[in-house]
């Protein structure tokens, strides 16, 4: 059997009442002293006691569980996040539930639904582009909701995104002034704004150094398969731009799988390169290659505290309706590093 509440309390000749108050985490609201509360605290981490969650979720209405939803877990960059977000929860006091979209729209809202099913305090959603009609139930239903990597700017809801616009031409900028003039550019999922920027700071960045924008030069790269369909988007490239000299990369993983067909083809890769993110692995096959870092650590410690307040606001909503926390639209800049 359980250790049960009644047991802590007698044991510390307490009322289990304080002891719940202590345990759900209430000691403060309910002006129990500090001694009290680590007597209590100290005693149950001794004996291995385990709080029923359900039951206690009933008591407060909260489980202290936040969904994480990303499009894929098995990329680097999202699972740097992950490992953030899972660590800035939990200092929070709070359980992380992941999973992965696979960037399927349905899927996607299968998740989102499954995640209110379970009761999740909160949920920190990097979206496809397509998802605005399970979005929009959320925040109509005041649900505690922050968008990651990607957003809606025509919404009215918290997001946190890098300057991907900047980021492209910073990195296109410094290679022109490499003396690059044939610069590729590769991406995929041009429908997300984020991509769309990225290209557009690619653009940018070429028609101040006043060079036409040769669309030959721009693969566009479909996601799904991405291996298959690098190796026709770049052979379609060499084709007509036998001479280019640089690449830019939306992505690290289209960098990664570049090398790959780079090896493939017997095509030495010593041309300019900059990607944004990057893969570890790197350093070995492409040390020179210039990248714009994600600052993972800013963008978890932001998402997972804009969420908890949210989520706080949620739960006193009928003591103080007007406590509403501001919107928090972040835009972060990404760490250029220079290699080449």
């Amino acid at each position: 059997m359980g250790i049960s509440l009644k047991s802590i309390a007698q044991a510390l000749n307490l009322s289990k009442t304080t002891v719940s108050w202590v345990l759900s985490g209430k000691a403060s609201e309910k002006n129990i002293s500090e001694s009290t509360a680590k007597k209590v605290l100290d005693y149950a981490n001794s004996i291995g006691y385990e709080p029923n969650l359900i039951a206690r979720s009933l008591n407060t209405g909260e489980t202290k569980t936040i969904g994480l939803i990303l499009p894929s877990i098995s990329d680097s960059f999202y699972s740097a996040i992950a490992k953030e977000i899972e660590a800035n929860a939990r200092k929070k006091g709070y359980s992380l539930m992941i999973s992965s979209s696979e960037s399927d729209i349905d899927r996607e809202g299968e998740i989102l639904r499954l995640f209110k099913s379970k009761s999740v305090d909160g949920i920190i959603l990097a979206p496809t582009k397509r998802s605005k009609v399970e979005i929009n139930r959320l925040i109509a239903e005041d649900y505690p909701l922050v968008t990651i990597d990607r957003y809606f700017p025509e919404l009215n809801m918290n997001y946190i995104v890098i300057n991907n616009l900047e980021s492209c031409y910073l990195l296109t900028k410094h290679l022109l002034g490499k003396g690059c003039k044939n610069i590729a550019f590769i991406t995929t999922n041009s429908y997300l704004t984020t991509m769309s920027f990225r290209k557009e700071g690619y653009e940018k960045a070429i028609q101040e150094w006043n060079f036409p924008i040769n669309t030959a030069l721009i693969g566009e790269v479909d996601f799904k398969g991405y291996e298959r369909n690098l190796y026709n988007v770049l052979d379609g490239i060499f084709e007509k731009v036998p001479n280019v000299d640089a690449f830019v990369f939306s992505t690290q993983i289209l960098a990664l799988e570049a090398f790959q067909y780079f090896y493939d083809k017997g095509i030495a890769p010593d041309f300019e390169m900059a990607s944004i993110h990057e893969e570890p692995i790197f350093k070995v096959l492409a040390p020179k290659i210039n990248v714009a870092k994600m600052p993972v650590e800013e963008i978890s410690i932001n998402a997972v505290n804009i969420l908890i307040d949210q989520i706080k606001f949620k739960r006193n909503l009928s003591k103080n309706p007007d406590a509403r926390p501001a919107l928090n639209q972040l835009m972060l800049s990404t760490i250029i590093e220079y290699r080449s």
